[in-house]
């Protein structure tokens, strides 16, 4: 059986659900981060007159819809319960590492590159003595989900426990507060965690690198394999095609959604299925994250994604937001006090928490580069940094 299909611990989809999760109600106070009724269990939405009603039939643990430019969350539904992540977790990994490597960078994979890994774990078929680019790596990580590759970067980036470590610093500069990070891959291990909160947060600072945007919207590529010999005896690198895991990109047993462009979902029995995605339609970019869907649905995660995209762009204008997204560094911790604090005496609205002007924008919509690979049925779009700059 294929490693992709035999693993307890899977970091790329289940078609069945997540029935082997165990069922847990979420604190009755969690992190107020990003505003007060964020920390509140259960389902958080403030419609206006003539708003459409949330989808019907969700039943992830945890999910959330937010504005990626103005940071506005549009609905949540116990943002801050912290749950594992399985391979979500990837998109922390790529923002903490992508920048440090030029992608045309070569590395000699060695054995103890590759040791450490969890049984079973996904793999985009990295080989020992062999040379890859870091262009290559981030292709195994974005569209197979593979763990040998993101162990293969953590030993350029100093191992596993450095990297472990640059990724918890890098989670607290965005004031991801609810993860506890233990492996650079997501694999299930006691102890790690993340929220719908902070896994939008890592796919919002992410999106806003070129290259992390390139690997997450392609469908299909090719992957370096093993020299052969031609028919002239010469050896000759041979490659073979990966097709990225998720499912609303590639269209596959699902049907693909339009606008979508990433960005990274994940599976494991004790996670069960995650998802945070991005998409546009006209000049709106919207950002979901659901995980550990509670039917026994195939690709549920998906399809419970498509329904809160739709009802996001149906709902954006005649919904009051329920908190936001909130900056890097102590200045967002405050932004987070004044969501906490702005609005008194019962009023739930938490619309004045929202920062304005410049310090409250983060992208425009534009159009994506036409020269990424293989994207499918993608609607182009680019993010271009307001803030914060990365030193």
């Amino acid at each position: 059986m294929s490693p992709l299909l035999a693993s307890p611990a899977l970091a790329a989809d289940d078609p069945g659900g997540a029935k082997g999760a165990e069922a847990a109600k979420p604190p009755a106070r969690m992190s107020t981060v990003g505003g007060a009724r964020l920390g509140r269990p259960g389902t958080q939405v403030d419609p206006k007159r003539g708003a459409p009603a949330l989808p019907k039939g969700l039943s992830g643990k945890s999910w959330m819809v937010a504005d990626a430019e103005s940071g506005e969350v549009l609905a949540a539904h116990n943002a801050h319960w912290r749950l594992p992540p399985a391979s979500t977790l990837k998109m922390l990994f790529a923002d903490t590492v992508l920048p440090k490597f030029p992608k045309t960078q070569k590395h000699t994979v060695r054995a103890s590159d590759l040791a450490g890994m969890g049984a079973g774990s996904s793999l985009v078929g990295v080989k020992e003595n062999l040379d890859y680019t870091v262009h290559d790596l981030w292709l195994g990580v974005f569209l197979r989900s593979g763990n040998d590759a993101v162990h293969v970067l953590s030993a350029m980036n100093g191992g596993v426990p450095a990297t472990v470590r640059d990724m918890q610093a890098h989670a607290k500069k965005l004031n991801a507060l609810d993860t506890h990070v233990v492996t650079p891959d997501g694999y299930d291990e006691d102890g790690q965690y993340s929220s719908a909160y902070d896994l939008t947060l890592f796919a919002r600072s992410g999106l806003q690198n070129a290259d992390f945007r390139e690997y997450c919207a392609t469908a299909t590529a090719q992957f370096p394999g093993e020299y052969k010999k031609d028919k002239k005896g010469k050896k000759v690198r041979m490659s073979f095609g990966i097709q990225n895991t998720d499912r609303l990109l590639t269209g596959i047993d699902v049907k693909a959604y339009k606008g979508l462009a990433g960005v990274k979902n994940g599976y494991t029995s004790k996670a069960g299925s995650t998802f945070t995605g991005v998409a546009q339609r006209g000049k709106r970019v919207l950002l979901v994250t659901v995980m550990n869907p509670q039917k026994s649905e195939p690709y549920g995660v998906y399809k419970e994604t498509a329904k809160l995209f739709d009802w996001g762009f149906n709902a954006a204008d005649s919904v009051n937001p329920v908190g936001t997204l909130v900056r890097p560094g102590p200045a967002g911790l405050n932004q987070s006090q004044a969501s906490a604090d702005g609005k008194k005496n019962g009023d739930e609205h938490t619309q004045a928490s929202i920062s304005g002007g410049d310090s409250g924008g983060m992208w425009t919509a534009a159009g994506i580069a036409a020269g990424s690979l293989a994207v499918l049925g993608a609607v182009a779009y680019a993010v271009h940094r307001r803030w914060p700059r990365r030193g």
